[in-house]
């Protein structure tokens, strides 16, 4: 577990099978124009598109640095042309939800995950 958070610090992407070495922190001006309008959401406090945005994500994974049930929360981020709510998704975790203490995209439905710079 200690690799995966040291990984996930460094900003290399974190995968099932664990960190991949050729990541970086993802910058939000580099990520989707959707992830940057779903991070601005999340900011504003909403209003999200999604019912499900907001809901506790349980990092069932284990891809994300341990935390107390409750402290990350996920939001869509809209895929043009999907007719779900796609694959795309921003996780963020914090006391506050407008003011995360980390967020972190995942283009692959939680297969890899990506911090996203501060």
């Amino acid at each position: 577990m200690a690799a995966v958070v040291s990984a996930l610090w460094a900003g290399a992407p974190v995968h099932a099978r664990g960190p991949v070495d050729n990541g970086s922190t993802v910058a939000l001006a580099t990520l989707p124009p959707e992830a940057q309008q779903t991070q601005r959401l999340i900011h504003a406090g909403g209003p999200f598109p999604y019912a499900k945005d907001g809901s506790v994500f349980g990092n069932r994974e284990r891809l994300l640095p341990a935390q107390a049930r409750g402290f990350y929360r996920e939001y869509t981020v809209p895929t043009p042309g999907s007719r779900d709510r796609g694959a795309r998704r921003i996780v963020c975790g914090g006391r506050q939800s407008t003011q995360p203490e980390a967020c972190y995209y995942t283009a692959d439905h939680y297969a890899s995950f990506q911090l996203i710079a501060p």
